[in-house]
């Protein structure tokens, strides 16, 4: 259930729903998440990884007559997705005398949930956890918000439910507690945030203790956000964390080698494993122009246009103001071998970057790479008329064009042709 839209998301959605996740944090997943907070002494599920379905026959060892299958792939919306062979759920509550028939149901299957577009995720491996009666289920995450400069906590007793709807038809529902960069959280803040969820007397307490491990795995994990749907309150007393999703900092990496090295690269689109390779901002999409552009506002506007005109756009590519020619060769690189892209548009401003520059490095990228797919380039700003002339010089297939408007309707146009004589089974020039 977990799954809060981070702000590049929220931009994004408006074009086309996301096949990855947002660029600058990486997760794991969540039997890799609840055992890094239980060694904060964070309550968590007892259970163990299975990757066979005859490996959930240990089912047994975790008590009781029933156990929970949770798939394992980097995707909120699990319970209510569907597999590829029709098998409707990533999360199962089932009897140990069904574990292997519906363990063989899940694994080795793609799951398709809202967060993993149409073609869905792999699940691998399944999450077998101890089933618990729960009396409440809670809503919990420590952010970073950049309004409040600095962690914020988000709580709700609404919890074990999509939190974006109750934050859009319920706000009331939803706290926000800002925690001081400095002085950190402190112990009458917590029971502030515990009081808040309904908590008394000694479980107030054992919230307030959980609370403060919660924040000391958030800021030495150097994490952006660590969410958790549901908090349960099981019938007994306890509180367990049942759901969590980490996402840490990409550029802490340095200090979590350990952490960094259980990413899942199958669970992440290449591209974006390309991408980061080469310090390039990239986020995958469902459509077909694929843009390289220098400049995140740039890029929102050249998407913007995109639509605007009736097209699509494959990704989100910021190549950033000093983007050198290696940089170029590989965003391009991305661009060609993304089998989504039917067109290219490069929208370059000259500013911190000469266009000359970058022209250079377009042709180069172009050469080496072999580029045969359709590419539009709008440049404007410093030394344009070195870049016009270098690239008319070049002999490379490019139309160049220094209106952003028109740009963005050549490349709406060689899209759509590619697109239908690609169905119709035909080759179409474009120079």
């Amino acid at each position: 259930m977990c799954g809060a839209i981070s702000m590049l998301q929220r931009f994004t959605s408006r074009f086309s729903p996301l096949v990855f996740s947002a660029r600058r944090a990486y997760n794991l997943h969540e039997y890799q998440s609840l055992k890094h907070m239980n060694a904060f002494g964070v309550p968590v599920p007892r259970g163990f990884l299975a990757t066979t379905p005859e490996e959930t026959l240990k089912a047994g060892e975790l008590g009781g007559s029933e156990v929970v299958l949770k798939a394992q792939v980097l995707a909120g919306g699990r319970g209510k997705g569907a597999f590829g062979n029709g098998f409707q759920g990533g999360v199962h509550v089932v009897p140990l005398s069904k574990t292997v028939e519906v363990a063989g149901k899940m694994l080795g299957q793609n799951l398709i949930t809202k967060q993993t577009g149409k073609k869905g995720k792999p699940c691998n491996s399944l999450y077998v956890v101890e089933k618990f009666a729960l009396q409440r289920e809670l809503y919990l995450a420590f952010l970073l918000d950049r309004k409040h400069g600095g962690p914020v906590i988000v709580s709700s007793t609404e919890g074990g439910m999509d939190i974006e709807e109750v934050a859009a038809t319920r706000p009331d529902k939803l706290l926000t507690t800002p925690v001081p960069i400095r002085t950190g959280l402190t112990r009458e803040a917590a029971q502030v945030v515990a009081t808040s969820l309904g908590f008394e007397g000694k479980q107030a307490e054992s919230m307030v203790d959980i609370l403060l491990n919660l924040y000391t795995c958030f800021i030495k994990s150097d994490l952006l956000q660590l969410e958790i749907n549901p908090l349960g309150v099981v019938t007994d007393g306890r509180i367990i964390v049942c759901d969590a999703k980490l996402n840490f900092d990409d550029n802490s990496t340095h200090r979590h080698a350990a952490i960094y090295s259980q990413r899942d690269p199958l669970q992440e689109n290449k591209y974006e494993i390309m991408a980061q390779k080469f310090d390039l901002s990239y986020i995958g999409m469902d459509g077909t122009i694929g843009c390289l552009v220098n400049g995140a506002g740039l890029a929102m506007a050249t998407m913007d246009l995109i639509k605007l005109f009736g097209g699509s756009p494959a990704n989100f590519l910021d190549v950033g103001g000093g983007a050198n020619e290696s940089q170029i060769v590989e965003a391009l690189r991305i661009l060609q071998e993304n089998p989504r892209v039917e067109a290219i548009l490069v929208n370059i401003f000259g500013g911190i970057m000469r266009c000359d520059v970058i022209a250079a490095g377009l042709i180069s990228a172009i050469r080496k790479l072999g580029l045969n797919k359709p590419m539009v380039t709008r440049l404007k700003g410093t030394n344009l008329a070195e870049a016009l002339e270098l690239i008319k010089n070049s002999g490379i297939r490019c139309i160049v064009t220094t209106d952003m408007e028109e740009a963005a309707k050549k490349a709406v146009v060689m899209s759509t042709v590619s697109t239908m004589a690609k169905e119709a089974g035909l080759n179409v020039n474009f120079l």
